[in-house]
């Protein structure tokens, strides 16, 4: 089974920073997408950033100027670097990785998560 492996989840006060990471395990072909989603006690689930394949990014608009996306395909990482950050920002973080593995007869394409790390902003 498809799983991404999260790290660096924890409890930081607010203005602090905090880096999490995402790794897809194995060794895969080509990345299409890798984005991390966070999800709130009784709230919706929402995208705060995406990275694409080609480098593009996107951010939810109350993250833009504090967090930054980033990626290493050939370690298939993507990290998420979060400064001044702010106790609405505390949830659950989980990864999603659209991805490709080289199989021996072509490709497989997968999308995937991971189980969430979780951010806590607190005095």
């Amino acid at each position: 089974q498809e799983r991404l492996v999260e790290s660096g989840g924890g409890l930081v006060q607010p203005g602090e920073s905090l880096t999490i990471s995402c790794t897809v395990n194995g060794t895969i072909d080509r990345i299409y997408t890798m984005a991390w989603y966070r999800q709130a006690p009784d709230k919706e689930r929402e995208l705060v950033a995406s990275i694409t394949g080609d480098d593009s990014t996107n951010y939810a608009d109350s993250v833009k100027g504090r967090f930054a996306i980033s990626k290493n395909n050939a370690e298939a990482t993507v990290v998420l670097q979060m400064h001044s950050l702010k106790p609405e920002d505390t949830a659950v973080y989980l990864c999603y990785g659209d991805y490709r593995r080289a199989n021996g007869d072509g490709y497989w394409r997968y999308q995937s998560w991971g189980q969430g790390t979780q951010v806590t902003v607190s005095h």
